[in-house]
């Protein structure tokens, strides 16, 4: 069996993705606030607000408790002069590799919750699609960034 890629992404990963769970549950609370009130002045039944307000905690605790935890446990990736190589998936555990030879550029990108917690995304673009890195310190995010770029254009040169 082939070895998983070794580098991980900041643990910071994880504070972002729980507000940013917090946030989604905001909206599904909302929502469901909504349909319960509408449930209630149409007098529709009570069976389906009690449902909506289990799935409201339900997702909750998922949002931002568990996902994240499993989310950042199972990210990796690895860069080799050849290939990019990403990890990622909670149930689904997914594997690409990238080679270099179709690496077209790479972006880093922050919103303002990375932003707030010093951490930059990477994103690789080839011709058919794009493949992100989350949530790397600024730095290492820079670093990688040019590194990825240096590697694909010295394969672009020898093809």
């Amino acid at each position: 069996m082939l070895t998983e890629p070794q580098n991980r992404i900041s643990p910071k990963a994880l504070t972002v993705w729980r507000i940013s769970g917090v946030i989604r549950a905001v909206i599904e609370w909302s929502i469901a606030a909504t349909a319960i009130v509408l449930l209630h002045i149409f007098q529709g039944p009570q069976w389906i607000s009690i449902i909506l307000i289990i799935l409201g905690v339900i997702f909750t605790i998922l949002h931002i408790l568990i996902f994240p935890s499993l989310r950042w446990k199972r990210w990796r990736y690895e860069v080799r002069e050849e290939e990019l190589e990403l990890q990622e998936g909670i149930f689904i555990r997914t594997r690409t590799l990238v080679p270099m030879v179709r690496v077209q550029h790479v972006d880093t990108v922050q919103g303002p919750i990375l932003r707030k917690y010093k951490l930059a995304s990477v994103i690789v673009h080839t011709a058919a699609t794009m493949h992100t890195i989350p949530a790397l310190d600024e730095t290492e995010a820079e670093e990688l960034r040019h590194y990825i770029s240096k590697l694909a254009r010295v394969v672009e040169e020898d093809v």
